[in-house]
């Protein structure tokens, strides 16, 4: 529910009662609108629909005491809602002896015609008094400089890691060397000058904002004195100026988990710039970069590698020791292997909290770009013993889809 709806709608005429109805008469008239404007009494009636909306909404608001009591007050102070809303304070006549039209549009939207002029402070000044008329404890300047002088939590840093290809897949602890802001080490964050310390706002007395009065509004707004923080430094530390900030080279040392993948960003917390005030810190994001590996790919979680085998070896079938990232493994290929076949060695890819990965090698037949008359001789008796020429087979299939 808007303070907008507080002001305009008119709850006691959406139930027929009077501003003095007690509990039992306002639950009473909702009971018997209710009745009569229920949609199931009333389908397709579009104008039965709408009011039945306005009186549950009504009948929310006046059924809590303190919701009432609170749209009471705002219907004191700015008006019967409706005209007199829209024309100015009760009665519709405008601001007293001005004789002006009031848009309360203006106020709630800040004082858009008037840019950071009156309206724009008529706008937050009225910002601050509605956040306290409901539920807010003192108001939207108050809170911001609560929060500008209290606790406050430090800057995400991001940089950048290059790890080689081992080092993404199992895993490596890497010192990082980084500038970052941090408190000031010559004043310990303070701003103030060694052997000085910051003393409480005069202006403020530390609350951090101030208060005026114009005509029957009350407005805060941060301090100027001390923008908000509720101290002032009379000598600032040389090294910071004052802010209790200073730009710092670091070296960490950072844990990757094994498995990451290039372009991943890692988020540490508690790894980033420091807070001040006494609040937490930022958080590290790391950015990682992976190196190409000469034999090795990878397809998520599973290592990729091509291997290449003779076509005697895979005619007759062979065992073949296989590289891994941490060592070898055999792995036995079946007689009759045809080029491009994968197998599959489990376990042996990347790492993982359950299952690791697996290790998929792909074989490659190298056909021999030059032979001997003796090998010649020999593949083409072995050519004619096995008659495996497939091309009069492919003709003769042509030929009879030819003829169908």
């Amino acid at each position: 529910m808007s303070t907008r709806d507080f002001i305009e709608k008119d709850y006691y005429g959406a139930l027929g009662v009077s501003q003095s109805a007690d509990a039992a008469e306002i639950k009473k008239a909702y009971r018997k609108l209710a009745q009569e404007l229920h949609p199931d009494k009333n389908p397709g009636n579009a104008e039965a629909e709408t009011r039945f909306k306005e009186v549950s909404e009504a009948y929310d608001v006046l059924s809590d005491p303190k919701r009432r009591g609170e749209y009471d007050e705002a219907r004191r102070l700015f008006g019967a809602g409706g005209a007199g809303a829209r024309a100015g304070f009760p009665g519709g006549g405008g601001f007293p002896g001005g004789g002006q039209t009031f848009d309360f549009g203006d106020l709630f939207n800040g004082g858009a015609a008037g840019g950071a002029g009156a309206a724009g402070a008529r706008g937050a000044g009225l910002g601050d008094l509605l956040g306290g008329l409901f539920g807010g404890a003192a108001g939207g300047a108050r809170a911001r400089s609560q929060a500008a002088s209290g606790p406050a939590r430090g800057q995400d840093v991001e940089t950048e890691a290059t790890l080689s290809f081992e080092e993404a897949v199992l895993g490596v602890t890497v010192p990082l060397r980084m500038q970052s802001p941090g408190s000031c080490p010559t004043c310990a964050g303070s701003g103030a000058k060694p052997g000085t310390s910051p003393h409480t706002c005069p202006v403020c007395q530390g609350a951090g904002v101030t208060s005026r009065s114009q005509g029957a509004f009350a407005f805060s707004e941060p301090c100027r004195t001390c923008r908000g923080t509720g101290s002032v430094v009379d000598d600032p530390c040389p090294t910071c100026s004052g802010s209790g900030i200073t730009s710092q080279t670091r070296t960490i040392t950072v844990r990757i988990p094994s498995g990451v993948k290039d372009g991943q960003r890692i988020r540490l917390a508690g790894k980033g710039a420091p807070g001040r005030r006494g609040g937490p810190a930022g958080d590290l994001f790391v950015v990682v970069h992976v190196a190409e590996h000469a034999l090795f790919g990878r397809k998520d979680a599973d290592l990729t590698l091509t291997v290449p085998i003779t076509f005697a070896e895979a005619a007759l079938g062979t065992t073949l020791t296989v590289p891994t990232l941490d060592g070898t493994v055999s792995l036995k290929v079946p007689a009759g292997t045809a080029s491009g076949r994968t197998l599959r060695v489990r376990g042996r890819g990347v790492p993982g909290k359950g299952r690791a990965g697996d290790l998929l090698v792909t074989l490659d037949v190298a056909v021999p770009v030059r032979l001997t008359p003796a090998q010649r001789a020999l593949i083409e008796n072995l050519a004619a013993e096995m008659d495996e020429d497939p091309r009069p087979q492919i003709t003769a299939a042509l030929q009879a889809g030819a003829e169908r």
